[in-house]
């Protein structure tokens, strides 16, 4: 097995290439009831304020928010974050919406909060350490957007590129 570095919150893991998929429900979580119809888009904002903060990697309020609609809508509503070399600034975050029957690939972790969900694979998870990700609208864009990481020591104007002078 590969085995890979801890994270903040106590969480350890190893992949075996035949291994499954994990799904992650983070303490407080696995008890909140999966949204329906009816429920309000300030409920799901309230269950990812109250999201703990010593998770490796969570969803902002507003990030929850979108992607709740957009499965409301029937539309592309898993998020998924990868971090790739390259970059301005040494790595990337690349975002992308999946469908919400996506079967996870055998080295993802999945991240159920409040109702949405956010896939990482392995690999990236060790670039992110306590790392908050949120959807930001600005004047001239709307996107999702890592705004919190603290491995990051410095990131460049575009928001998407980052150094790490740990590794």
């Amino acid at each position: 097995p590969i085995k890979f570095p801890s994270v903040p919150g106590g969480f350890h893991w190893t992949r075996n290439s035949a291994a499954a998929p994990r799904s992650v429900e983070f303490p407080g979580l696995a008890q909140a009831p999966l949204p329906t119809e009816n429920a309000t888009t300030e409920a799901a904002s309230d269950q990812a304020e109250n999201y703990p903060t010593d998770h490796p990697v969570r969803l902002g309020p507003a990030a929850v928010k979108k992607l709740l609609d957009l499965e409301a809508k029937n539309l592309k509503c898993v998020l998924r974050l990868t971090v790739n070399s390259g970059g301005c600034s040494g790595y990337s975050y690349e975002f992308s919406l999946l469908d919400g029957s996506t079967t996870p690939a055998d080295d993802d972790i999945v991240i159920n909060q409040a109702g949405a969900r956010l896939i990482v694979d392995e690999a990236s998870m060790t670039f992110l350490e306590d790392c908050e990700i949120d959807y930001v609208e600005e004047m001239i864009r709307a996107s999702f957007s890592v705004v919190k990481n603290v491995l990051a020591d410095a990131k460049c104007g575009c928001g998407t590129s980052f150094s790490i002078s740990s590794f």
